[in-house]
């Protein structure tokens, strides 16, 4: 167990968030004195967070339960710029009414996870095109653009893993992290914000930061990231085979999102839960140390908890419900992923292959095709031979229903409308 004295930092040690820190000790003391004002920046580059954020949004819920004011930085003017970091090479530029639409879809996932409101420990969210899009170029470049070196510049990763790879890194994105220092700066002023947190490639925007407002304004300020999370695979944390994790119901429903933690690797029960539940230390002890199917509790604790975060307990409750009745009694759970199709459709035929597409559980024809071929595919629990085969009514049940299988844990119907 860690020694910090704040609870904060003692909390998030002990769970695995903590990895790099400007001033631990100085930090550890700013917070043991009492209420302190953090931020973590999000750009809109698309319409809902997903498991890959996870992370940054569990730091600011557990700074904000343990008596601290979080803020969320929505990034409608550095989206503009697009952030190197992580990437080897420029990120899609998106116009204003993407940026917007962007935002409003990740605005949904905070409200899940935080309180607002104007008390001393709710949650603001602020928009950074609020002051960026007004800045003066050259006043801009005369006030802060000279205390930044560029031979230090080059030495960060977002710069040189870019560099190195000889991949071209545009002007634009060098000035990326001169606008997020300036974002602490100016959050700094305004809401006495003194700490700023991110994953670990964000560690020289946040030093950036730091060092801004010590030369500018003589403040003290303090960056502290988080390990990037893969998994027992080394996959990045985010992704499963159907594509990114998306944290919005629209995007990625409560049922698959309960399933995508149900089937987390065994050796990563222990580490996820401590991530991304907030069950107490020692119930995650007694869990991660199951073995066999005994697991299978861990696994489902982790999903019922997780979903419970981010789409409310009932939607959990149902999902692992749903869960129960497809798997341990075979039926039809109502949460499934439902595609409605027209009788007129049906009745002419539909290849599978298409249906399962449709269903979304492949992500085209040809990975639906190559699914059947491998014998992962499944027709009302009755594997598919003929990659070619037609589904029509015939293949429905009295009350209209097709179940889609693709593997053992991945099921979807198809309801004739």
């Amino acid at each position: 167990m860690s020694t910090y004295r704040s609870d904060f930092l003692r909390e998030i040690a002990d769970r695995g968030f903590l990895h790099q820190c400007t001033d631990a000790e100085g930090l550890d003391a700013r917070l043991a004195e009492g209420r302190t004002v953090a931020y973590i920046g999000y750009d809109c580059t698309a319409g809902s967070l997903h498991v890959g954020n996870l992370v940054s949004v569990m730091m600011l819920r557990w700074f904000q339960r343990l008596g601290h004011k979080p803020i969320v930085l929505m990034g409608g003017g550095t989206t503009r710029v697009g952030d190197p970091s992580g990437k080897d090479e420029s990120r899609k530029l998106q116009s204003d009414e993407q940026i917007a639409a962007n935002m409003a879809g990740i605005k949904r996932v905070f409200a899940q996870f935080l309180g607002f409101g104007e008390g001393p420990t709710d949650a603001i969210m602020v928009n950074n095109a609020d002051w960026l899009n007004a800045l003066s170029y050259i006043d801009f470049l005369r006030d802060f653009g000279r205390h930044f070196s560029v031979n230090r510049m080059l030495t960060f990763d977002s710069v040189k893993l870019r560099l190195e790879r000889e991949q071209p890194l545009s002007f634009l994105e060098f000035n990326y992290m001169v606008l997020q220092a300036y974002d602490f700066l100016q959050l700094a002023r305004s809401h006495d914000c003194v700490l700023q947190m991110g994953g670990s490639d964000q560690w020289g925007n946040l030093v950036n930061g730091v060092e801004l407002g010590r030369r500018v304004d003589g403040r003290q300020l303090y960056g502290l990231t988080t390990p990037l999370v893969t998994t027992a695979s080394g996959a990045k944390m985010g992704k499963s085979a159907e594509g990114a994790v998306w944290l919005n119901a629209d995007a990625r429903s409560p049922y698959d999102y309960w399933q995508f933690w149900r089937n987390t690797d065994d050796a990563d029960v222990g580490r996820f839960l401590r991530l991304f539940t907030e069950l107490p230390l020692d119930e995650i002890a007694r869990l991660e140390a199951l073995e066999g199917a005994e697991l299978n509790e861990a696994k489902k604790a982790l999903a019922d908890e997780a979903t419970a975060l981010c789409h409310g307990r009932a939607a959990a409750e149902s999902a692992a419900e749903t869960a129960r009745a497809t798997f341990e009694q075979g039926a039809l759970g109502a949460d499934l992923p439902t595609l409605e199709v027209p009788r007129a459709e049906l009745a002419a035929g539909i290849p599978a292959f298409e249906l399962f597409r449709r269903a979304g559980l492949t992500s085209s024809n040809g990975e639906a095709r190559r699914l059947i071929k491998g014998g992962g595919a499944r027709l009302n629990d009755v594997a598919i031979k003929d990659e070619s085969r037609n589904v029509d009514a015939a293949d429905s049940s009295d009350e209209g229903v097709i179940k889609l299988s693709a593997g053992k844990k991945r099921h979807a119907l198809v309801k004739v409308g």
